[in-house]
């Protein structure tokens, strides 16, 4: 029995609108109760919206406020710090 390739989830990136498989994604999750924030598991529950693991990615989609269009909601820019802070220290970690 042939075994048939196993189909990568691809999702797009919020700030630089490219296609990638979901694992190298980092997800931004809005839960039921409107808080946001990064969902490093991707097991949250909520709305979600994917972006690479990049400060630059992260930056575009805030400049551009997709994060706010996808959740239709304003984002207050303590939300954004803390999830910048968050984006480095994953990044120093590796």
């Amino acid at each position: 029995m042939i075994m048939k390739p196993k189909k990568i989830p691809m999702r797009m990136c919020l700030g630089c609108g490219e296609m990638k498989p979901k694992k190298e994604l980092i997800r931004i999750v809005k839960s039921a109760e409107g808080d946001i924030s990064l969902d490093f598991t991707g097991k949250k529950n909520g709305r979600g919206a994917y972006i690479c693991r990049s400060c630059e990615c992260f930056e575009k989609a805030r400049k551009a406020r997709r994060l706010e269009k996808t959740f239709s909601c304003r984002i207050d820019e303590s939300i954004y710090e803390v999830m910048a802070d968050e984006l480095r220290a994953d990044k120093e970690n590796g």
